[in-house]
């Protein structure tokens, strides 16, 4: 009985000690696991409380270096512009100045020109960098993309450049005949001619003036405010009768033809200026005695059908070259053409800008000695009005933008005149 006892007593004694064992192992691993090794102090440093969140909702493209220069955090906007690769700032000057704002706590920023990544084009990518510290280890980078921004201020200046230019000839040229005219007082048929030229260069700067205020318009005023259903025969109609006596002087023939009844959507004065431009530009540039066609027709697509309405001459047509620039303000395939005929450069420009703010656009086909084809395409009436009513609901329900969903695109070879065959037989219009 009593070695019984003592085996249980020695049983229970070594239980107690192994359970005891057992515990201090327990802690004594739970401490080794939350001890910091010198690898995660390296690679998972702890940001300052609320910068995760601050970064995550800047719009510059942000990057937080450790006292190794290795990456902490950075945005998704600094992995697209290429500023980090592998962990690691890819941009020299800019790890440069984060290395010397470490040693001496200084804000530095700069604006460099970047190659673009993925891309075939030499343009440099424009940013402006900004480095400061962010707390006693880490150094914070702040880069702008500037590329837009520049583009933009680019397109202003030359803009201004250009109308000063162009409103310079016609003033200077007043000015200069009306000098003629005062020394010429004592002979009529001098101050006749000198009066007639006045009248020219007084008519050229009335136009430019016209066009830059119509093109100010088309820029900044949304003509669906007041759009209405309009019939695609009434514009073609009054483009003719535009340039009736410019066509008439050359001995052009004028010919409307294409699908009868059809019914666009959108601003009438807008989409009469534009269509108007087309056909008068045709008209100026073509020989004498040569035809112009204004066809018009349905395309099906799948958003909505298109109404497209071409214009084609049998010009001498446009080269490649200029072809991706007629487009542009104050741009001229040929100057000295258009200064005799009274161009200002402007009239391509605002076609564009109807189409687009109509939820279309215009294109060009043209083959050097075959004449040109300018097409401009528009939303046929019903889809065009009913996307615009969905529109503006969802604009009054959600705030969500009216021109979001603009976008029915077909493929640019339609342009082409050879598909407007109903001009093989039109109406002639004298």
């Amino acid at each position: 009985m009593d070695v019984n006892a003592a085996v249980a007593a020695v049983a229970a004694i070594a239980g107690v000690l192994t359970g005891v064992i057992a515990m201090l192992a327990f802690r004594f691993s739970e401490r080794e696991q939350r001890r910091p090794t010198r690898s995660s102090l390296h690679t998972d440093p702890v940001l300052p409380p609320g910068v995760d969140t601050v970064l995550s909702v800047l719009r510059s493209s942000a990057v937080v270096l450790d006292e190794a220069d290795g990456v902490v955090k950075a945005s998704s906007a600094a992995y697209a512009l290429g500023l980090v690769r592998g962990g690691k700032l890819a941009v020299e000057p800019m790890l440069q100045m984060a290395r010397d704002t470490r040693r001496d706590g200084e804000i530095r920023q700069v604006e460099l020109d970047l190659p673009r990544r993925g891309t075939g084009r030499g343009e440099a990518l424009a940013v402006s960098a900004r480095v400061a510290p962010l707390g006693s280890r880490l150094v914070l980078l702040l880069v702008e993309d500037l590329t837009e921004a520049r583009r933009i201020e680019a397109v202003r200046r030359d803009f201004v450049a250009n109308v000063s230019h162009e409103l310079k000839t016609p003033v200077g040229a007043l000015s200069l005949l009306s000098e003629a005219v005062m020394d010429a007082a004592d002979d009529p048929e001098a101050v006749e001619r000198f009066a007639g030229r006045m009248q020219v260069e007084a008519t050229r700067l009335t136009n430019l003036v016209q066009e830059l205020i119509d093109l100010s318009r088309v820029q900044n005023d949304d003509p669906l405010e007041d759009a209405e259903p309009i019939r695609v025969d009434e514009l073609v109609a009054e483009a003719i009768d535009r340039c009736r006596h410019a066509a008439g002087t050359k001995e052009i023939t004028m010919a409307a033809g294409g699908t009868a009844d059809l019914h666009v959507w959108g601003n009438r004065g807008q989409l009469a200026a534009a269509l108007g431009n087309l056909v008068e530009n045709a008209v100026n540039y073509s020989p004498a005695r040569t035809r112009v066609g204004i066809a018009a027709r349905t395309v099906a697509q799948p958003g909505g059908d298109l109404i497209e309405i071409a214009v084609t001459d049998q010009g001498i047509g446009i080269s490649d070259k200029d072809k991706e620039r007629i487009f542009e303000r104050f741009y001229r395939v040929d100057p000295a053409r258009s200064r005799a005929t009274g161009g200002t450069g402007l009239g391509l420009a605002i076609v564009k800008h109807v189409a687009a703010s109509h939820g279309g656009e215009v294109t060009v086909w043209s083959a050097e000695g075959q004449g040109s084809t300018f097409t401009l395409r528009l939303p046929e009436a019903g889809a065009a009005r009913d996307r615009t009513h969905q529109m503006s609901h969802r604009d009054d329900t959600t705030g969500l933008d009216a021109e979001a969903g603009r976008s029915n695109r077909p493929s640019p070879h339609s342009s082409d005149p050879s598909a407007y065959e109903t001009l093989s037989s039109p109406e002639v219009l004298p």
